[in-house]
């Protein structure tokens, strides 16, 4: 019989309870027994929920109180030093490796001020993870045995799992040397980790562990010949070894092919591959795979949310019984379902049609256990025909096709995504009408998101306040927003988006074509949960989208304020897009209903308009070639689509974060500035790839995400470094990123001394 298989399932509870437990810990209102304690709850849920839905192999230490790869590091103790002199307990290193910690002495503890580590995309989702960094002084050791304990746990509950931790090669290849290290190439330190891999799993096999599963994603990559080499080595070392579990050695996120050499005759149980993002894949791998190593088939999609279709799955896996027999073949999910909501059934107001298109992680969990069943033999007629009704209503659905949205899409030329004259000419008509100094100021966009925000946002979406009150409500925390930003002298302003839940739920709940949900989070980063907004049929904009608060906020003050609006890009990669139509026609759509928006932004007298981009670099396939080339044309002409239809005296700016990024693709854009977040990097070679940038930058100069304040003193030492290589004349001095989970008084302090940082660089340039 063919087995079932989760590579790993939402760690955040049905609720929401772990971001709720850890920011209750954080402020102080809890104790560390209090947030291990949801956590233990979390996961004893998680295991039951699984093995009553029938799946075979279930995972654990897919778990994390902030990041899967972050665990690692602690772990083996790539700790930089910065964290280990203030000799804190070890979940607070973890939090404090994850966010930066700040605060002042009390009593018989010590002050603390460390920043955080850097932050990047997992692969091309939306999940962040925190990169590994190597010192000089590393000494790689084991700090406890979270794997161990929490199988150990799931077995207490009469669950066999298997543990599932990132594997060697990628953990090396996804992190970077410090920068007291930058001559160090992290994969030249294999020899000294696989002895801690070995003695975590020898410890799994004598807890009782029959099987591990190590994740190798960077096999979806353009490898260098020394990394193919390592997962070579690594590999061949384990199967070495006495008293190992065995080992399910997985991939996900795209092909393995072009490294498919490294991956022939490892000593390993059995592979996992994703055949849901690269089925052209199958007949390589099936061939490389050797006679009793077993093949998980990555099936049922962890990174979207619609339904399956069990008559394609089932004839895809029947090719692999076929090729390698029954009791060699697992159906799988794709990819660990991190990046899907945890349960369609807490979702009471969605449309019952469109529900039924639906699947999230819970529902997953029954896709891949009767496609198992079907494979197998097993009667499943009744799932079968559901599924098929599902599929077939969903294709004939009047949510899906709009010939007007499709008209417009096929009218697109040259002329709508190019600006009417190059920057330098459009500089020279900006600068009168701006008149701004030397190392202008401004933020991202949002500023925070307070309580009282939130209590009355949630009023007026139950009736308890009417459109009028709600509206005055929200002019007067725009015009909060305003003052303080004059109080502090800005140069440019923002109107604070108090009015916006997501920065792409917003606009999504105001274009035709997307549906929504109530308790469909997933998690991006740490307790920073979104609810991505679902892409159903042919997008447009039926009206006006954020105007009405941009008129009013510049009609309080004689500074500018930015027009701000997400971009066509980052709408579709943060929203689940459909699977029926290609993503660059999805682009073109949003990017119309955003022209149109940005239009009526300068027609309403809003000269500056900013369209956030944060995931433009995320959206770029992982591998180097055609389908890369076209994605960067595409997205980048997405975005002038979008932006090309003002003056050359309005400015256009643009905002990106959290990725490595290619100077010549934000070149593309065509944006008048830019600004990058910037305040993790710590390699002075990043600042240098941007020296001929022709347009505006602003390098963010403080973590957003991090509640420490940084000193006017710390504004300019990272300012000064900047200026070494980057011309003063182009620079914006702005955070890395919006404001919105921040509160207001380290809000108030960070851009204080931000200013007092600007102003202090300007009084050095006018010397």
């Amino acid at each position: 019989m063919v087995q079932s298989a989760v590579l790993g399932f939402p760690r955040i509870g049905p609720n929401r309870e772990l971001k709720k437990a850890t920011e209750a810990y954080w402020n102080g209102k809890t104790s560390a027994e209090d947030l291990l304690k949801v956590g233990k709850e979390i996961r004893e849920q998680n295991w039951k929920l699984q093995k009553e839905a029938g799946v075979d192999i279930i995972a654990s230490n897919d778990f994390s109180f902030y990041d899967q790869v972050l665990d690692l590091s602690v772990l083996f103790n790539v700790i930089p030093d910065r964290y280990t002199k203030y000799q804190l307990p070890q979940l607070d290193v973890l939090f404090a490796m994850g966010r930066g910690l700040q605060r002042k002495a009390t009593g018989s503890e010590p002050a603390v001020d460390v920043t955080a580590l850097e932050m990047v995309k997992w692969f091309d989702s939306n999940y962040h993870y925190v990169r590994p960094t190597f010192g000089k002084n590393l000494s790689f050791k084991l700090n406890g045995q979270k794997p161990v304990d929490e199988f150990l746990e799931a077995k207490a509950l009469g669950i066999q799992t298997r543990p599932v931790l990132v594997g060697p090669v990628s953990y090396l290849y996804l992190g970077k040397a410090d920068k007291d290290n930058l001559e160090l190439d992290p994969i030249s330190l294999l020899d000294q980790l696989l002895p801690l891999y070995t003695d975590i799993l020898q410890k799994l096999a004598a807890a009782g562990a029959t099987e591990v599963q190590l994740d190798e994603p960077t096999l979806v990559l353009d490898l260098p010949t020394n990394v193919q080499a390592a997962v070579k080595k690594a590999y061949t070392y384990f199967g070495q070894q006495a008293n190992l579990p065995k080992i399910t050695l997985a991939s996900y996120f795209g092909t393995v092919v072009p490294n498919l050499e490294s991956l022939k005759g490892l000593p390993v149980s059995g592979f996992h591959f994703d055949f849901v993002r690269a089925p052209e894949q199958f007949n390589d791998v099936v061939s490389a795979i050797g006679p009793n190593q077993t093949l998980s088939v990555g099936i049922v999609d962890g990174r979207n949310i619609w339904k399956n279709n069990f008559t394609k799955s089932s004839a895809f896996v029947q090719q692999a019984i076929a090729k390698l027999g029954a009791d060699r073949v697992i159906v799988a999910t794709s990819s660990s379902l991190l990046h899907t909501p945890v349960d369609l059934e807490n979702e009471s107001k969605l449309d019952a049609e469109l529900k039924n298109y639906f699947s999230f992680a819970t529902q997953k969990l029954g896709e891949v256990v009767t496609i198992a069943k079907n494979v197998s033999g097993q009667d499943v007629s009744a799932a079968l025909q559901a599924n098929s009704a599902a599929i077939a209503a969903r294709s004939a659905s009047s949510f899906i096709n709009d010939q007007a949205v499709k008209d417009r899409v096929s009218s697109i030329d040259a002329n709508m995504s190019t600006r009417a004259a190059p920057f330098p000419q459009r500089l020279a008509e900006q600068q009168p009408v701006f008149k701004l100094p030397l190392f202008p100021t401004t933020t991202i966009g949002s500023f925070p998101q307070t309580k009282d925000i939130r209590i009355n946002r949630n009023k007026f979406n139950k009736g308890q306040l009417s459109a009028e009150e709600y509206e005055k409500f929200i002019n007067s925390e725009i015009e909060r927003v305003i003052r303080f930003q004059e109080e502090i002298d800005l140069d440019v302003l923002v109107h604070g988006e108090p009015e916006r839940n997501d920065m792409v739920q917003y606009f999504g709940e105001q274009l035709k074509g997307y549906a929504f949900t109530t308790n469909g989070w997933v998690q991006s980063y740490g307790s920073r949960y979104v609810r991505p907004p679902i892409i159903v049929g042919d997008l447009s904009r039926p009206k006006a989208m954020s105007v009405k608060e941009s008129v009013y906020a510049q009609s309080i003050t004689k500074k500018h304020v930015k027009g701000m609006l997400t971009g066509p890009i980052t709408c579709l990669r943060w929203s689940f897009p459909r699977d029926d139509i290609d993503q660059q026609t999805q682009a073109y759509q949003l990017a119309l209903a955003l022209r149109d928006e940005v239009n009526d932004l300068e027609a309403a007298g809003i000269k500056i308009i900013q369209v956030d981009e944060p995931a433009i670099r995320e959206g770029l396939p992982l591998r180097a070639g055609t389908e890369r080339s076209a994605y960067q044309v595409w997205a980048a002409e997405a975005f002038r689509v979008a932006t090309s239809g003002v003056s050359n005296k309005t400015q256009i700016h643009s905002h990106f974060c959290y990725s490595d990024l290619d100077p010549n693709h934000i070149k593309a854009l065509d944006a008048d500035v830019v600004s990058i977040e910037f305040s993790k990097k710590d390699d002075a070679n990043y600042i240098a790839e941007f020296k001929d940038y022709p347009n505006h930058i602003g390098l963010g100069l403080f973590d957003i995400h991090s509640p420490r304040v940084p000193s006017t003193e710390e504004f300019i030492t990272k300012i000064e470094a900047i200026l070494k290589t980057y011309p003063a004349e182009k620079f914006w001095v702005n955070p890395d990123c919006g404001l919105k989970t921040r509160g207001w008084d380290e809000t108030r302090e960070s851009l204080t001394h931000m200013v007092e940082a600007a102003k202090y660089f300007r009084k050095q340039y006018q010397k």
